[in-house]
């Protein structure tokens, strides 16, 4: 989340700070229920001596309108005026709730002709300035009204640029003094972060220029290059929504964790509860629950991903479960724990934290009637449901546990009775991450190109030079990875670069993809992994200059740098030209700097993908780090072999679900790429499908948008013009934004709709009618790609072929002792013992936890030398 609105307080508080003498300084008074009037007074002496204003500060947009501003009173006027509304319910069209907090400011007296109107506004290769000549609750519609200057990127405004083409409507004597503004307001607005900052009205009397009411937007992404100018700033709810100290909990555990933890409470008597893995899975099973009719009774909205640990899964699972055995619900109440398919986390060290929780409230859960439905997959996620499933015989609680081969939200259908509840659940055939004797017996219809597409894949790549334009890469450009691709790897992610050269071994690939790494923080040297049952040495360089002058033919970079190293280490990779895509996997970098990054990777060539990616797949060829997620999966889905679907996504938890979705319902994958779930992510949906278009090989394509963001209407006018005219089966996520009674920010930093037509059911609409395949809900997708896909083997467009079975990847010791699947003698024994009755410590570690590792003859020679 990183475009928060602030409160107006604090707005102008900043504005007084490093506006300079452009305006005259705010004074401004808050006042809450807890107010002490005398203290209040004593330090804002100007309350007894001046007219006042009194207005809410609590994000509330047209408080005129509304009648909450009182303005030309004295301060008695002012508390009077106060008594019959501070504290007390408000209705504002569907949201409710309670006027808390208001400011008090001088009243500034003024004409209708002094006043104006001012907005600054972010987008992907520039800011807006908006003006119009007229200002306050009656502009109306300020966007057909008003004048626009758009300042591209790195680009500064000059007095004369403002006053040419926007103050033309402006009398004289006030052009320069608000030129003179707005100059300097912008270049506050870019030093401090903001991504919204609107002024209206914005009063000009004879020189003097005052900021009457104010709205704004900081990016919280960049406090930690901000504090300092910032200071403390509180990021308020909507108003409608009280900040609940659960809420409170759950952020400060977000803001302390690499994962990602959130809460929001939409209704605490809510009967249906949810605890969803993955930012894009939560939006979906919201929308989902919304689309069964279950809106009134949804209780909250909220995520945990990024591999938490067990102690921060339990925290989350306890807090959820107090709130929700707060109150008895007469028909029971039923929680939630979905997901998609995970990426790198393992689901059943995060679910021994659930389990604890649900232990912890067994008695209330009981009390309270509850039903439990759990669907997740991804690394180990066979043990995961086991111990789901074991709970429920335990604590006596009906728990309904189901895997990837139950379609998401199957489970929402169950839960609210809208489909049966199926007692034997298909059995999967793999477990862990290698395939089990007899799971490839039965051949399946695939599309199986391999050999043929990639030698046409290498010719192409030999003789065409890629192109960007100012969208990315040239559409005839669609071979961003082949069989081919080398790739460097920045970071020390051990666990993510043997997944890749995994998955290269599985898809038949003669050497590996990642051919070095750089980990700035080290000196030069090399790293063990696997190839197969084979064990190689991957280069380790400090310098990037000398890595790439080293690996000339590397191609691609994976980025794993920290959200606050992310931006110099790309910045210093577009510098080198044999780099001609980059994929950033760190979430959380300001917006300015994902912008100025996407300017230089058009200008130089280069696609990116991400901020906030997990990356992207091309069967057969080659993966973006944890994408696809551990060996079994690849395997499940068929990410070995190229198949005929293309997709598209922002979100990388639900790639891996659309790889799922796609193997049960067509060919396979033949490319797949998730861009990122930023405002500004580095390539765009249509980057991508412009490539698939161009491929001969992709057969159709699947989009899954959200909303936020009007990146799905370039597909729309592409299908409107012909440019492209493959089938797209496609559906937008968020669509249950619509139905909530306040505004709820998503897992997504993008998904957040500024307009009607950002909405998540404008864009289906829109896609609907310009012929894409655009399923009811989600929940439909599968059904939907299945009909569109078997038409295309129908008509011939699709031959399926037999399926081949990949090569075998033995298990890493690691993590096969970490699964429990294998047990080993010990190295040695020993009958020394310690008659206190204590265990034997050696170097302050107990003698047991020594023997749980896998020591080397140095530990096991000094141990011996101890016993001695």
């Amino acid at each position: 989340m990183s475009a928060k609105a602030i409160y107006e307080t604090k707005g102008k508080e900043l504005l007084n700070k490093f506006l300079g003498d452009v305006a005259i300084k705010n004074r401004v008074a808050f006042v809450d229920e807890n107010v002490n009037w005398n203290q209040l007074v004593q330090d804002n002496p100007w309350l007894t001596t001046e007219k006042l204003v009194v207005k809410p500060d609590q994000l509330i947009k047209r408080r005129g309108k509304l009648g909450l501003i009182k303005a030309g009173v004295d301060l008695a006027g002012a508390r009077e005026w106060l008594q019959t509304r501070l504290g007390k319910p408000f209705q504002i069209g569907a949201a409710q709730g309670r006027l808390k907090s208001f400011i008090i400011e001088p009243f500034v007296e003024h004409s209708q002709n002094e006043e104006f109107y001012v907005c600054i506004y972010s987008h992907r290769h520039a800011d807006s300035i908006l003006f119009h000549h007229e200002g306050g609750i009656d502009i109306g519609d300020v966007d057909a009204k008003a004048v626009k200057l758009d300042v591209p990127l790195e680009e500064k405004i000059s007095a004369t640029d403002v006053t040419t083409k926007l103050l033309a409507k402006v009398p004289d004597s006030a052009k320069k003094c608000l030129a003179d503004f707005i100059v300097q307001l912008y270049n506050v607005y870019k030093d401090l972060y903001f991504t919204y900052l609107e002024i209206n009205p914005l009063v000009v009397r004879g020189t003097q220029v005052f900021v009457l009411d104010l709205a704004a937007k900081l990016d919280q992404c960049a406090e930690f290059l901000c504090k300092a100018k910032w200071g403390d700033v509180e990021f308020p709810p909507p108003f409608g929504r009280d900040a609940l100290p659960e809420e409170a909990y759950i952020a400060e555990l977000d803001a302390k964790s690499g994962a990602s933890l959130k809460l929001t409470i939409l209704n605490r008597r809510g009967r249906i509860w949810t605890m969803v893995a993955g930012g894009g899975a939560s939006v979906i099973y919201a929308d989902t629950i919304c689309d069964l009719g279950g809106a009134g009774e949804l209780a909250n909205y909220g995520e945990y991903s990024g591999a938490p640990s067990e102690q921060q899964t339990y925290e989350y699972a306890k807090t959820l479960l107090s709130l929700m055995t707060e109150e008895k619900h007469p028909e029971g109440k039923i929680l939630i724990i979905g997901g998609g398919i995970a990426n790198f986390t393992n689901v059943a060290a995060t679910f021994k934290g659930i389990v604890r929780a649900l232990q912890e409230f067994q008695q209330k859960l009981v009390e309270g009637n509850v039903s439990i439905y759990v669907r997740r997959a991804g690394p180990n996620y066979q043990e995961g449901l086991r111990i789901m499933r074991e709970l429920g015989a335990h604590l006596g609680l009906p728990i309904h546990v189901f895997g990837p081969e139950t379609h998401m939200t199957a489970i929402v259908s169950m839960a609210l009775g809208k489909r049966d509840i199926p007692t034997t659940p298909k059995a999967t055939p793999t477990t862990a991450n290698f395939l089990l004797p007899g799971s490839t017996t039965q051949p399946s219809p695939c599309s199986s190109r391999r050999g043929s597409q990639d030698k046409g894949v290498q010719m192409k790549l030999d003789n065409q030079t890629p192109v960007i334009n100012g969208n990315g890469m040239d559409p005839g450009q669609y071979d961003l990875f082949t069989n081919r691709t080398e790739c460097i790897v920045w970071g020390m992610q051990q666990r993510a670069v043997q997944g890749m050269l995994d998955f290269d071994y599985v898809c038949s690939r003669s050497k590996p993809s990642v051919v070095a790494m750089i980990y700035p923080f080290t000196g030069d040297h090399k790293q063990k992994f696997y190839w197969g049952h084979k064990e190689i040495l991957i280069p380790v360089y400090k310098n990037m200059a000398d890595c790439m002058r080293k690996h000339s033919s590397a191609d691609t970079l994976v980025s794993f740098a920290s959200l606050r190293s992310a931006y110099e280490s790309t910045l210093e990779t577009l510098s080198f030209p044999q780099i001609r895509s980059i994929a950033i996997i760190a979430e959380g970098i300001p917006e300015n700097l994902t912008r100025h990054l996407i300017k230089v990777a058009n200008e130089k060539g280069v696609m990116v993908i991400g901020p906030a990616t997990v990356g992207g797949v091309k069967p057969g060829c080659f993966k973006i780090g944890n994408t696809g997620g551990m060996l079994d999966n690849i395997l499940a889905s068929k990410l070995y072999r190229p198949g005929s679907v293309a997709y598209v996504s922002r979100s990388g938890g639900m790639s891996n679900e659309l790889n799922n979705i796609i193997a049960l319902n067509a060919d396979g994958v033949v490319e797949g790429i998730a861009i990122g779930g930023d405002r500004y992510p580095g390539s765009t949906f249509m980057d991508h499908i412009l490539r698939y278009q161009a491929n001969s090989d992709v057969k159709m394509i699947v989009l899954l948008g959200e909303v936020g963001g009007v990146e799905e209407y370039e597909l729309v006018e592409a299908m409107k013009k012909g440019t492209v005219t493959k089938p797209i089966v496609a559906w937008c996520i968020g669509t249950c934004a619509k139905m909530f009674t306040s505004e709820v920010q998503f897992g997504h930093a993008g998904a957040c709709a500024n307009a009607e037509s950002e909405t998540a059911s404008a864009k289906n609409e829109a896609l609907k009618a310009v012929g894409a395949t655009v399923p009811r809900s989600f929940d439909e997708l599968g059904t939907a790609i299945n009909t569109v896909y078997s038409t295309l083997v129908a008509n011939g467009t699709i031959v399926p072929k037999v399926e081949t079975a990949p090569p075998t990847v033995p298990m890493d010791f690691n993590w096969a002792r970490e699964l429990g699947l294998i047990r080993k003698p010990a190295s040695f024994m020993t009958s020394i013992c310690d008659e206190r009755g204590q265990e034997l410590l050696y170097a302050g570690i107990p003698i047991t936890d020594i023997f749980k590792e896998d020591m080397g003859i140095g530990g096991v020679l000094s141990l011996l030398w101890f016993q001695r």
